[in-house]
């Protein structure tokens, strides 16, 4: 019986097929022995499949909440740390000043009303912090300066200090420009949104920095010797400047208790987060993971097998009719 041989470029097609299938094999082992992981999970888990895509998405899910968490903790941290500053700098201005009108010291009241005016440039800098490209006091216009400059609220209410007609006049127009929206601090010195819809956001409008503010500004008008007549015709308006910013005190650490609570919330979601996030991958791992030395040992395998391949393919390449009937 007479055997036909098989043409060379017939075998040589055959065993690029097989040379191919070996380099892809190759491919996704090396891949699998680094990862720890099957390449092919459909293939793997076959019927199982859809679990694992609910354990890939629950822990997809977890990161994506995870970043959400980060960055309303970061924003938080810098809002805490302006109110901080805040803190910090006006307090004990109120004491000053109690002490100085208590003493009738003109000296003395002239120190504390630039120290006041000095504070109010630093509370006005850090309500206008931005992170990134957000104003955290702005409100809801969080890409609008929340505020314009100390110098136009101290000359807004010297105006209204010049024209009033006396301490109880000047005390309801103080009460409408604070209060009021139609009043001069929100038309002329708020530039940003009077309120928010992120309950975490704190903004210039807050009562508390409204309070405190306000409070700065009458101390800052009491200097003996530039302040309006008023002032100097009743020393109980710069005394109300101080329990202003007293009770602004108050309520600006309560302000800022409030924040540290949704911080500690935040804080114990993550919490949470990081022990559903070891559950799922467990459960991930458990249909997806590949044994890294098993595979490794595949690979060495399957690369001495298309060693071998490639040596043959080379033979083939070269065989003609002569050499085959050798």
């Amino acid at each position: 019986m007479r055997v036909t041989p098989l043409p060379p470029n017939l075998i040589s097609a055959q065993f690029g097929q097989t040379v191919a299938s070996l380099r892809q094999n190759v491919s996704t082992t090396a891949v699998e022995a680094t990862t720890g992981r099957y390449a092919d999970l459909t293939s793997h888990l076959s019927g199982r499949i859809g679990t694992a895509m609910l354990s890939q998405k629950a822990v997809d899910d977890i990161s994506f909440r995870r970043e959400q968490l980060d960055l309303r903790e970061s924003r938080l941290a810098v809002t805490q740390r302006s109110m901080s500053l805040i803190h910090e700098r006006v307090l004990g201005i109120d004491t000053d000043m109690y002490g100085a009108l208590s003493s009738g010291n003109e000296l003395s009241q002239s120190l504390v009303a630039k120290d006041a005016e000095a504070a109010l440039g630093n509370v006005f800098s850090s309500l206008n912090v931005r992170f990134g490209e957000r104003f955290l006091f702005a409100g809801d216009e969080t890409s609008t300066q929340p505020l314009s400059s100390p110098d136009d609220l101290l000359t807004d209410i010297r105006n209204l200090a010049n024209t009033a007609i006396d301490s109880a006049d000047f005390a309801a127009s103080l009460d409408v420009y604070f209060n009021s929206p139609t009043g001069g601090w929100q038309t002329n010195i708020l530039q940003g949104s009077p309120t928010s819809s992120d309950p975490d956001a704190v903004t210039a409008n807050n009562p508390a920095l409204v309070e405190l503010i306000s409070g700065l500004a009458l101390m800052a008008l009491s200097d003996p010797q530039s302040s309006p007549a008023l002032f100097r015709a009743d020393p109980d308006i710069a005394l109300s400047g101080a329990q202003r910013l007293s009770n602004g005190l108050t309520a600006l650490t309560n302000v800022r208790a409030d924040r540290g609570v949704i911080q500690e919330q935040i804080e114990a979601e993550k919490k949470s987060l990081d022990i559903e996030e070891t559950i799922f991958t467990t459960a991930l791992n458990s249909l997806s993971a590949r044994d890294q030395y098993e595979a490794a040992s595949t690979l060495k395998h399957l690369e001495a097998t298309l060693e071998a391949s490639y040596l043959l393919t080379s033979r083939l390449s070269s065989l003609t009719l002569l050499n085959f009937l050798r």
